[in-house]
């Protein structure tokens, strides 16, 4: 089974460089089976790359403002996004980003990790980055993302 990895985030604002930092821990450390596209800022530019990968399954990983202890992971919809509970720092509403990869694959897990920080220059918390290897441990185990809450649950 063939899978892409899209992730976003700025590398500049503390725990919003979750997303790269996943993808440069995939880019040094592949899973077999995913490829890895590091969307950065404008995650929407990239989707041209993750479309000519016809992947099976894309899994989209950011850093988002849940109301949840930093480094919590959920699985979350357009629906949460929607009720603008969920904070992100991209030009384009994630709505927009989710509904063209639905386009391009029926098979889309979006998975949020809670923030702790997006001053400028501050490090990747502690929490997030244990989050991390987290997502990379459930990479390959298989990627069942089932294993982390749906933000309603």
């Amino acid at each position: 089974m063939s899978g892409v990895v899209l992730t976003a985030g700025s590398v500049l604002r503390g725990d919003d460089a979750a997303g790269p930092m996943l993808a440069k821990l995939l880019e040094e450390n592949p899973v077999e089976g995913w490829e890895v596209v590091d969307g950065g800022q404008t995650p929407e530019d990239d989707l041209a790359v993750v479309r000519r990968c016809a992947p099976e399954r894309i899994l989209f990983v950011d850093a988002a403002q849940m109301r949840l202890a930093p480094g919590s992971i959920r699985r979350l919809g357009a629906e949460d996004v929607a009720t603008q509970f969920l904070i992100t720092t991209h030009s384009l509403p994630i709505t927009f980003l989710l509904g063209e990869l639905d386009r391009i694959c029926d098979n889309v897990t979006f998975l949020g990790i809670q923030l702790r920080s997006t001053e400028f220059f501050d490090p990747l918390s502690s929490e997030v980055r244990d989050a991390l290897d987290d997502v990379m441990g459930c990479l390959r185990d298989g990627g069942d993302f089932t294993r982390y809450a749906a933000m309603g649950n």
